[in-house]
């Protein structure tokens, strides 16, 4: 038989032995450099959180499904924002038309923050934002939400992704330039560090890098060299690295390969420890890789879209075997639509089996000492860092960026793996083999597109209603400090408590920064 390769360009052999492992096995889980987990024992005394991606139409809507999942089991909310609040745009503005509401829930003020969190508990709830270049706006609304609540922001828990250097690479809703981008991250890191100590301020995302086409390596690589990069410039502005550490997260997606990816997880933690170490981290918590997992949305086929179910359980045991702390499944539908109650209710259900009836969760690292897994491991890690090293080379993830050789390197895979399709080198069930007749489409999700309009009508009478001059003043605030070099998120936060809209503070930095094209 021919060479067989994994989409990392790992040759994989027919057996293994012993004499695959080059180096002793790695330590125990819960000691430097971490392979193989975080934890001493891992999910035996706590399983990862089951955190489902949410979000969708009005503040009223997502905050239905928010409680529908609760009452099923999910112990952590993670929310998802519509194209609009994603690059800084109200519902209003003309540029919105036709997204508002689509992609996930429409935020243009603190009315509907607070609508969006109504009968929840924040000190409670743990609470993932995927928002990036609007990041810092979307944390003070949360923050001004749980004040107005009554809660103590010094104990909220929750996740901002805030990683706007993927945004360049792979995703495209980045608003300003990358160094005033970065400007703004590091303001988050220090205000955070004094106001919300337990709020992890990044989760560096190789999620949608992989979506972009990229390999499982080149994944793990661009994922690293940004949060070294965001490392490094937190560093240079006098922010302590052992504080900073604990407060990373990560963000990686689980495909089909499951061996590739149990060892793209447990390389990228060896690798990332040793990164820490190097720039000069002393407590191993601030060596941790943490991170969340998603189930590939990109694997998710409109065909046969019952199939998504076996993708997402291979997945998601891919993830869980890998060691992550938290965990989003797909609903079978994602390809056709946002997900019905019961899509996500059965994505849901599948983290509850792997949890409580596959014995996945009894001991830690369950696949630890396999010879496949540690030499595939160890050749992991070996591809990752070759990728490292050529972006150090380069000056780092920044100008790996502005030069487009990120962007360069994903199309190529992602080129090659649609050729790998068409020619059927690589079988995907329902698509290019094993089809049947035409599916009955299932019932979809559909978005009204009234939402528009409804936002739109909030925004004016909350104009009507707020202090105009107080909220004037707010704005000019924010443009005063951007351009003296103060620290964004107290005026930010100023802001948002005398509703300013979205738009009107993501404009007012646009007139300082100018925008990324």
């Amino acid at each position: 038989m021919d060479k067989i390769k994994n989409d990392s360009g790992i040759e994989i052999k027919k057996v293994y032995s012993p004499d695959d492992l080059d180096t002793a096995p790695p330590p125990h889980p819960g000691s430097f450099p971490f392979t193989r987990g975080i934890q001493e024992d891992m999910y035996r005394g706590k399983t990862w959180t089951m955190r489902q991606y949410a979000g969708f139409s009005t503040a009223e809507e997502s905050n239905k499904r928010y409680h529908f999942l609760l009452q099923q089991g999910v112990n952590g909310l993670s929310v998802a924002f519509d194209l609009p609040t994603q690059i800084g745009y109200d519902s209003d503005h003309p540029l919105s038309e036709g997204e508002v509401g689509k992609v996930g829930v429409a935020i243009d003020s603190l009315e509907d923050m607070e609508i969006l969190f109504d009968g929840i508990d924040l000190e409670k709830v743990s609470t993932s934002m995927t928002i990036n270049a609007t990041g810092f706006i979307l944390l003070a609304l949360y923050a001004a939400v749980a004040k107005k609540k009554g809660a103590d922001i010094t104990k909220l828990t929750g996740t901002i992704q805030n990683d706007i250097l993927k945004e360049y690479a792979a995703r495209g809703t980045y608003i300003y330039p990358p160094k005033a981008s970065m400007r703004i991250i590091t303001d988050i890191f220090e205000w955070c560090s004094k106001e919300m100590p337990k709020w992890n301020t990044i989760s560096i995302s190789g999620y949608h890098i992989r979506e972009a086409g990229s390999t499982a390596a080149q994944e793990a690589a661009f994922t690293l060299s940004n949060g070294k990069a965001y490392v490094q410039a937190a560093l240079e502005k006098g922010i302590d690295i052992n504080t900073l550490g604990k407060r990373l997260s990560f963000f990686f997606n689980a495909h089909n390969n499951l061996f590739e990816e149990v060892a793209k997880f447990r390389a990228s933690r060896k690798i990332w420890a040793e990164i820490m170490k190097s720039l000069g981290a002393t407590d191993p918590k601030a060596m941790m890789l943490r991170f969340h997992a998603q189930t590939g949305g990109s694997t998710l086929t409109q065909q046969q879209p019952l199939n998504n179910i076996s993708r997402v359980t291979i997945q998601a045991l891919a993830a869980v075997l890998g060691g992550t702390q938290s965990l989003h499944t797909n609903g079978y539908d994602e390809a056709l639509s946002l997900p019905t109650e019961q899509a996500a209710q059965v994505a849901l259900r599948t983290q509850q089996i792997i949890a409580f009836e596959s014995g996945i969760a009894d001991t830690a690292d369950p696949l630890g000492g396999s010879y496949y897994v540690e030499s595939l491991t160890t050749s992991m890690a070996s591809e990752i860092m070759k990728i490292i090293s050529t972006i150090d080379k380069m000056g780092g993830s920044v100008r790996a960026i502005e030069e487009g050789y990120m962007q360069e390197q994903i199309d190529h895979s992602a080129y090659k793996h649609h050729t790998e399709m068409e020619s059927k080198n690589k079988i995907i069930v329902g698509v290019n083999s094993f089809v049947g007749p035409k599916d009955t489409e299932p019932a979809l999700m559909k978005i009204d597109e009234s939402i528009r309009a409804i936002q739109s009508t909030k925004i004016e009478q909350l104009k009507k209603r707020r202090n105009q001059s107080v909220a004037e003043e707010a704005l000019r605030s924010i443009e005063r400090a951007a351009i003296n070099g103060d620290n964004l998120m107290p005026h930010v936060m100023h802001a948002v408590e005398n509703y300013c809209t979205m738009g009107e503070i993501a404009n007012t930095l646009r007139k300082v920064f100018g925008e990324y094209h």
